[in-house]
């Protein structure tokens, strides 16, 4: 028995609009979210200057980085090798400093870790100014 005469059925509808804009807000999310890096084709050449050999500076503290991951503040060896440690060392070697320059002097075949926990140790003191000593082409 069909008790609906003369109403011809309905065929369900699909709005797709709506799909389509959650799409395109979705698309432009991940795409502004989203970091493009590509470390196998980086390429680094690190630069090379000369100069002439700085003046005295007084207000810094020199750390000293050896192959062997041992350091050096101030021509004193250090046994600590976190970067908590190394932070008391940087602060007791300032002394009444304030903010000195922190000189780091490391070994061509230093450990990058152990260059990072000496930035890590002048972060934790509150040392802001850092900088890094390198050797001129030809001093050998």
């Amino acid at each position: 028995m069909n008790f609906q005469r003369g109403r011809p059925k309905e065929d369900p509808e699909i709005n797709l609009i709506p799909m389509i804009d959650v799409l395109l807000v979705i698309l432009i999310f991940l795409m502004i979210t989203t970091t493009y890096s590509k470390f196998s084709e980086l390429e680094i050449s690190l630069p090379q200057a000369t100069a002439d050999s700085p003046a005295e500076r007084l207000n810094t503290i020199d750390v000293s980085v050896s192959a062997t991951g041992s350091y050096v503040i101030n021509r004193t060896p250090i046994k600590y090798s976190s970067a908590e440690g190394l932070s008391g060392e940087l602060r007791a070697a300032a002394g009444d400093q304030s903010d000195p320059v922190i000189i780091i002097n490391a070994d061509a075949s230093a450990t990058h870790q152990s260059v990072i926990a000496v930035m890590e140790a002048a972060r934790l003191a509150g040392y802001n100014r850092i900088t890094f000593m390198t050797e001129a082409r030809g001093s050998k």
